[in-house]
């Protein structure tokens, strides 16, 4: 028997003060960085992991009590050589039409022929970033949210470091195109420790696509160790994020959209 919380008491109010501190914290980084204004529409990529369902949460209740509003829609890439069960595409549905956000499950191969048979992350990422970006322009949609939060900026930071000698990583904000198209990250300066707690707590209805890299992958091997930095300084991911030196003005002198 599931022990869970139903997710539809945030939806009716019901917010103890730590997901109020989610939630105000994931706003917080909106602000500072202009992700979101009055009048945005804002398509969400969905992975149907806790990070992108504890985004859309955020992102839906907190337009309960502010004084501006934004659309939200939401698409999520289900790959046809492993799909999710039918279940977990009713279960989605049910989840994102309670949050009253327009969501749709795109069936795409994820080997596609330009590939010429090779597989690797790097083209996983960048096949799926394809696939948002065409359906962000078909909506006419230039702001795309994702789920990153503070603990995949600082494994993204150290593969960069440690294994291309270059001090990277994603960015809050990131413009494509010369400005057409906007990726945010509203959870930016969340710690995962804080998704998990939300998807262990309320019965979100996660899936875990099948993915042939994901324990083998360097992502994977640098969690222990981060979490070894962080026994050794607690704010280690912050020192991370903070020595970045992000630009919080890209999104300030942007058109109407």
């Amino acid at each position: 028997m599931d022990s869970r919380i139903d997710y539809h008491a945030l939806i009716q109010g019901d917010i103890p003060p730590w997901v109020m501190r989610f939630i105000k914290g994931v706003g917080r980084t909106i602000n500072t960085y202009s992700m979101i204004r009055e009048g945005d529409e804002v398509l969400l990529a969905v992975s149907g992991g806790k990070d992108s369902l504890a985004l859309a949460l955020a992102l839906s209740l907190r337009l309960k009590w502010l004084p501006v509003s934004y659309r939200l829609r939401a698409l999520m890439i289900d790959w046809i050589e492993h799909p999710i069960p039918p279940s977990s595409r009713a279960e989605l549905e049910e989840f994102f039409d309670a949050l009253s956000i327009d969501f749709r499950i795109q069936d795409e191969h994820q080997y596609p022929q330009s590939f010429k048979g090779e597989f690797n992350c790097y083209l996983c990422s960048r096949n799926r970033r394809r696939i948002l970006f065409e359906e962000a322009a078909r909506q006419d949609v230039r702001l795309i949210a994702m789920g990153h939060h503070l603990d995949d900026l600082v494994e993204t930071s150290l593969m960069n470091l440690c294994f291309r000698a270059d001090f990277s990583s994603m960015h809050p904000v990131q413009d494509f195109f010369g400005g057409k198209l906007y990726v945010i990250r509203p959870m930016i300066e969340v710690h995962e420790s804080v998704t998990r707690r939300l998807s262990e707590t309320y019965t979100l209805p996660t899936v875990k696509p099948v993915c042939p890299y994901d324990q083998t992958n360097i992502r994977s091997s640098l969690k222990p160790i981060v979490g070894q930095l962080c026994h050794m300084d607690r704010l280690t991911r912050e020192h991370i994020y903070n020595a970045h030196h992000f630009d919080t003005t890209l999104l300030e002198g942007r058109e109407n959209m």
